[in-house]
């Protein structure tokens, strides 16, 4: 191995949450450090490959800022839905791990992987992790709440069927977690086959097993934040 390529591999594994380090996190495919101005303050500029929703769903008002070397996500007062971060990505196994802070007792934080070739589940939804100041909520979309006929019939505010209720039962699992506000913390999430794992500030929180979590590709993260958060040190890696 060149020296070269033994200090990029040094320089991508210093920055690795303590539990990657004692383990091989697999091909980093992405990182972000937000270490970068925008052009203007009027409309969404992330840049770094990242797109939002909220031209489609807060009539174009502004709602990510880069400020301070950190990206902070912050609805609109027009907005018709929790907004929405994404960053395409493509693996089957791999890990995303970021710093976060959330700023009021409301506000909460998701990592949601999606697949939109997946034409089963409403708006590609596949699973996702979703970081509250109490709790950490572990959920299989593809298989539960997104699947596409148990959707449209909610939608339809219309009452589901025994097997559609059935489906539904253990498709999402909950861990008391108490996550400070107004403080930065370290958050890790793990796919491995059909089991999604949560690593917060260092100490494991959970995992969940459920079919969804398996869907073969993995092809966009969405950032999905209700109210506010503030993300930044975001790396992804691609274990196969």
């Amino acid at each position: 191995m060149s020296a070269m390529k033994r200090l990029a591999l040094f320089l991508a594994a210093s920055t690795l949450p303590p539990l990657l380090l004692a383990a091989d996190p697999g091909q980093l495919i992405f990182k972000d450090d937000f270490d970068r101005n925008e052009s203007q303050e009027k409309t969404d500029e992330p840049g770094n490959g990242w797109g939002t929703n909220s031209r489609s769903r807060a009539k174009g008002n502004k709602q990510v800022d880069l400020r301070d070397g950190a990206m902070r996500i912050y609805i609109h007062a027009e907005a018709n839905h929790a907004v929405s971060v994404t960053q395409p990505i493509q693996f089957t196994d791999g890990a995303v791990a970021l710093r976060f802070q959330l700023e009021d007792a409301s506000d909460s934080l998701g990592l949601n992987f999606a697949d939109l070739e997946c034409k089963e589940v409403h708006a590609g939804h596949l699973f996702a992790a979703r970081v509250s100041p109490k709790q950490v909520l572990l959920q299989d979309l593809k298989t539960g709440n997104m699947r596409r006929d148990i959707h449209e019939v909610r939608q339809a505010k219309q009452k589901l069927s025994a097997e559609q209720q059935q489906s539904l039962a253990g498709k999402q699992k909950a861990f008391p977690c108490q996550t400070a506000i107004g403080k930065w913390h370290d958050l890790l999430v793990k796919v491995e086959g059909d089991e999604l794992s949560v690593t917060l500030d260092g100490k494991p929180v959970g995992s969940f097993r459920s079919p969804g979590i398996a869907h073969p590709t993995k092809r966009l993260l969405r950032l999905a934040v209700p109210r506010n958060a503030v993300v930044d040190d975001v790396r992804i890696w691609r274990k196969r």
